[in-house]
Order: structure tokens, then C-alpha cells, then sequence
């Protein structure tokens, strides 16, 4: 289902994937032999190329796609597939996809140098095309990854995040990228302040509209789609916006013993409690609502850029963004 409605939403630069897809597959080739075995196996693992996707609608809406913006959309993709190759050392992961882990075949030195191998062939590509406003780009937003990253892991271990940290965090850690992508794409084809603007306002709101439905289909979402248990968050004790408006709603008191469950380790009816409590405090509808505030902002950064088949496909993907069930 994912798929068919993001085949559909990519239409308008259906011709451009396709060139993307070359041009990403040669980015990463290397005349290192181990090298080049990993770059295989990670182009064996077919993602849903959002990030690109958006480089190159955002670029079509602000003008035409060029040879800047494939650079951009290459750029962006190497840096998210080092952070997630990263991420699994980070979170000790076997699977990714499906697939092993690159860090569950080649170790975790293996795929640390893997992930820093991908990032510095984005800012070569970036610095031989003379991309400096790229590069100018994607080092704030790495900066900001890492910050948010590290921001979680401090918060996560306390377990007191509250509302004003918890959109610092999925700022910095998700939609960081998103706006991005949307940034570079706009950089790529116009000279136009306004759209520039307009595209980084556009992305921040669906990366954070997007986290939040990530946080609510913890809640309430079916394992078999989401490929993940549900209240695996909440054993995780991450603290999302659902829980935190749920706790805010009760006495310090009662605040206190959904903690005290959270960090004394949750087995299955424990996360049951902690899930039934958020229902009962209405934090999924808090969250759901905020998920709209979040995708009408969105709309209305669009309100700027002249009707065109790409804006519609961007109009299609908040809606995607909001609608989905995994």
C-alpha cells in the first residue's frame, strides 16, 4: 500500500528517480574491494527514497530540475544512509529492511568507516560541483542530528522530557533532514528567497507531522503493518508526545508511578497499562491534532508556488504523511 501511494505521489518526476538511481549507484562505488562489496549490498536494499523524492519535487515546483538538483538529491541520500548504517551500531541492530544490519556482517568498525565512507563522498560530490550553499545546508543538519540524537539519550535515561525538548528533539533529529531536502531542492533551480523559505518551512512541518505519527502508531497501530510491536517505544522508554501530554494531565503523583513502571523495565501487561492509560488521558488525540496543526502548516507554505503537477504530489504526500497506518 506504501508503495502504490508513493508511486503515485512521485509521477510528476517519475523520469528523474530512474536518472537518480544511476547516478546514486555510481556514488558510492569504490576501487576498494570491501568497499565496493558494502556499497552493493546496501543498493540490494531497496528503501522508499522519500528524501530524493522531495529534492527533486521541491526543485520542480520552484523551477526545473538540473544537474544541481541530482547532485542535492545524491548528497542527501548518502547522508541518510550513513546515519542509518550509524544509527544500527548505535542501537546494536541486526536487521535493517529485512536485510542484516551492515554492522551484523562487517562488525561495528566495518560500518563505521562504511558511514563516514558515504558522507565524505557526499561533500566531495557537493565540493567538486561547487555547492557551496548545499554544503553550508547539510553541515547545520548534521550538527542538529547529532544534537537531538545525543539530547534523547540524555532525556531518555531521566525520563523527563516535556513538550518544549520533545519537539526540540524530533526537530533536530527527523525533520532536520526533510527540510533539507526540500531546502536544497528549492536552492537547486531558483534564485527566489521566498521559495527557499517557503521549502524549509514546508519540510520542517511533514518531518515533524511525520514523527508525530510515528509516536501515535506506537500507540495504536497493528504490528504486522507498522513491522514493529506496538509500545515498543514505551520498552524502549522513549518518551513521545502521546505520554507526555498523558502525564501532564494527572497528578505528580500518578505522573510518578507511570515513570517508576516505565524505568523499573515494562513487560507486555505493563505496556498494556501505560498504553491504556494514554488512551484513557486522551494523548492520541492530543497528538493526532497536533499532527494536523503540523500538515496545515505544511499546505500553507505551498500557497506561495504556482499550480503544477508537482505541487499536487506535495499536496498528496502531507495527506500520505497523515493517512498512513505504518
Amino acid at each position: 500500500m506504501i508503495k502504490s501511494k508513493l508511486s503515485e505521489i512521485s509521477k510528476p518526476v517519475q523520469e528523474e528517480l530512474v536518472c537518480f538511481e544511476k547516478l546514486f549507484k555510481e556514488s558510492i562505488k569504490s576501487k576498494v574491494g570491501i568497499v565496493d562489496l558494502i556499497a552493493r549490498y546496501i543498493l540490494r536494499q531497496k528503501g522508499k527514497k522519500i528524501r530524493p523524492l522531495l529534492v527533486l519535487l521541491a526543485a520542480k515546483v520552484s523551477g526545473n530540475v538540473n544537474e544541481r538538483t541530482y547532485r542535492g538529491a545524491v548528497l542527501v541520500e548518502l547522508l541518510h544512509t550513513a546515519t542509518l548504517i550509524h544509527d544500527d551500531v548505535v542501537d546494536n541492530s541486526d536487521k535493517r529492511r529485512g536485510f542484516w544490519s551492515i554492522n551484523a556482517i562487517f562488525k561495528n568498525k566495518g560500518a563505521v568507516l562504511m558511514g563516514d565512507y558515504l558522507l565524505a563522498r557526499g561533500l566531495m560530490i557537493a565540493t567538486e560541483g561547487k555547492d557551496f550553499d548545499f554544503l553550508s545546508v547539510i553541515t547545520n543538519t548534521v550538527k542538529r542530528m547529532a544534537e537531538g540524537e545525543l539530547l534523547q539519550i540524555q532525556k531518555t535515561r531521566k525520563l523527563n522530557i516535556d513538550e518544549e525538548t520533545y519537539f526540540r528533539i524530533i526537530s533536530d533529529k527527523t525533520a532536520s533532514l526533510l527540510e533539507t531536502c526540500c531546502q536544497i531542492g528549492a536552492l537547486s533551480s531558483s534564485d527566489n528567497k521566498e521559495y527557499h523559505e517557503a521549502m524549509r518551512v514546508f519540510g520542517e512541518a511533514i518531518g515533524i507531522a511525520f514523527q508525530i505519527k510515528d509516536d501515535i502508531l506506537d500507540y495504536e497501530g497493528s504490528a504486522s503493518l507498522i513491522g514493529k510491536p506496538v509500545g515498543g517505544d514505551i520498552k524502549e522508554k522513549k518518551i513521545t508526545l502521546p505520554l507526555i501530554y498523558s502525564l501532564n494531565q494527572v497528578s505528580s503523583g500518578e505522573a510518578s508511578r507511570i515513570r517508576k513502571m516505565i524505568k523499573s523495565g515494562t513487560g507486555k501487561s505493563d505496556v498494556n497499562d501505560i498504553i491504556n492509560f494514554v488512551r484513557e488521558h486522551k494523548g492520541i488525540d492530543y497528538a493526532v491534532k497536533t499532527a494536523h496543526e503540523y500538515s496545515e502548516k505544511a499546505s500553507e507554505a505551498l500557497k506561495v508556488f504556482p499550480d503544477s503537477p508537482g505541487k499536487i504530489a506535495l499536496e498528496a504526500l502531507i495527506d500520505f504523511i497523515i493517512e498512513r497506518k505504518n
